[in-house]
């Protein structure tokens, strides 16, 4: 766990496993994100919903008092296949996010990563 170095990403992105519930084209779904940053989030899910999908998401991050509600859109898809090493699911990218809300996002990442690296 911790954030990765190794790719192109514009940000710091988080691996740890954490409980969401989402709902796009009428259904209500719950999966783990696998990893979150402040532009977007990876699903852990065997069905993945087609690329620019729409999606609202209700997830709980750790230390904090209440749910948040976000919105985002499927960028990307990795369907479950036989190599182990790619795991099934699909990346969201956040959408409408202002500022604020992108600084708070950052500061989580930021904060659980130090308090995973301290555990």
């Amino acid at each position: 766990m911790g954030i990765a170095d190794d790719n192109k990403r514009k940000a710091a992105r988080l691996h740890h496993e954490i409980p969401l519930a989402y709902r796009s084209l009428g259904s209500f779904l719950s999966d783990w994100a696998t990893n979150i940053s402040q532009g977007g989030l990876f699903i852990n899910t065997r069905k993945p919903l087609p690329v620019g999908t729409p999606v609202s998401i209700i997830i709980q991050l750790p230390g904090e008092p209440f749910p948040s509600s976000l919105e985002g859109r499927v960028t990307r898809v990795t369907e479950l296949d036989n190599h182990e090493s790619m795991v099934p699911g699909m990346g969201v990218e956040f959408t409408g996010l202002d500022a604020a809300r992108r600084a708070e996002l950052e500061r989580f990442v930021q904060r659980l990563k130090h308090d995973l690296d301290d555990a």
